[in-house]
């Protein structure tokens, strides 16, 4: 098996592990509301953005087009903890796959329907959805402190670099 592989797969079970913990404590209301302090947005739609980045990326993997724009959106997803659980447990289930070159397309412009292409390949991006998901769940973090007696990992939200920069800082 790649070393690579060896190492994204218990990064996603990590980042996984966090949120699942999570949707255990939250109530079904506290996961739905929006939150003012996340510009209306719902701890469900962070939890969902993540959920269908990995979604797309399978997608992807099947058709070597990667194209995380055009992602569903599955409002259930962001409504019902149960089936946001179930789809972290799949997800997890299938991301031990071999390395392969895929194209990324994606369009920056949102005055222009223009898209570009990048090479990039399937290792490459779930490091950047392992990123992008901790960036969310650094959002969720602020949501989950305007909630009552909710408590979450110390290490909830925050990168892996920092983490072991801070570990390295202590006295």
């Amino acid at each position: 098996m790649n070393q690579q592989i060896l190492h994204l797969k218990p990064a996603i079970t990590n980042v996984f592990g966090q949120l699942e913990s999570l949707l255990q404590k939250l109530t079904d209301e506290q996961y739905c509301r929006p939150s003012h302090v996340l510009f209306s947005a719902s701890i469900g739609q962070h939890v969902r953005h993540i959920i269908e980045l990995f979604i797309e990326l399978e997608k992807g993997y099947q058709s070597g087009l990667v194209n995380y724009e055009k992602r569903k959106r599955d409002y259930r997803i962001e409504t019902e903890r149960t089936i946001a659980a179930g789809l972290l447990s799949d997800i997890l289930n299938t991301v031990e796959k071999t390395d392969k070159s895929l194209r990324l397309e994606a369009g920056f412009d949102n005055n222009s329907n223009d898209v570009i292409y990048f090479e990039t390949n399937y290792y490459r991006e779930l490091a950047y959805n392992i990123e992008h998901s901790t960036h969310h769940m650094a959002l969720i973090r602020v949501g989950v402190n305007n909630l009552p007696a909710i408590s979450l990992d110390d290490n909830f939200g925050i990168a892996s670099a920092t983490i072991k920069y801070r570990q390295a800082c202590a006295p």
